[in-house]
């Protein structure tokens, strides 16, 4: 039986896709950030602490133009590079937290979201 612990939180922030032919066209999203954890080799957790984590690390992108803030002033802000950028940053803070992230979901909508989960084994990539 696999068991973990979720955590949820919002990002109020705006984006525009870079096309072919240039910018699309800003828009603001209400990114809905869903988080499963566990921990490390049964250590003990503490479930504050790791909240207020992810809460400051997510707290740069609100309110924000994400095209502006690294490393989307240079790659494309779509769900699918922010997925995997917060997925990457996400599990190196939770690491001094005795936390592994086990799965990411980023949603841009009500309907649409993707989603990153860790297999066994897995080595952490360092950047998207």
């Amino acid at each position: 039986m696999k068991k973990n612990y979720r955590l949820k939180y919002y990002i109020h922030a705006s984006h525009a896709v870079r096309w072919e032919n240039g910018l699309g066209q800003r828009h603001q999203h209400s990114w809905e950030v869903v988080c499963d954890f566990d921990t490390v080799n049964n250590e003990m957790l503490i479930f504050d602490e790791v909240d207020a984590l992810i809460q400051q690390t997510l707290k740069v992108y609100s309110g924000r133009f994400l095209n502006e803030i690294a490393p989307f002033d240079k790659i494309n802000p779509t769900l699918e590079n922010i997925t995997e950028h917060f997925f990457v940053i996400l599990s190196q803070q939770l690491a001094g937290q005795h936390a592994i992230l086990e799965k990411i979901v980023v949603g841009e909508s009500p309907t649409r979201f993707y989603c990153i989960s860790r297999e066994p084994g897995d080595v952490l990539e360092t950047g998207v």
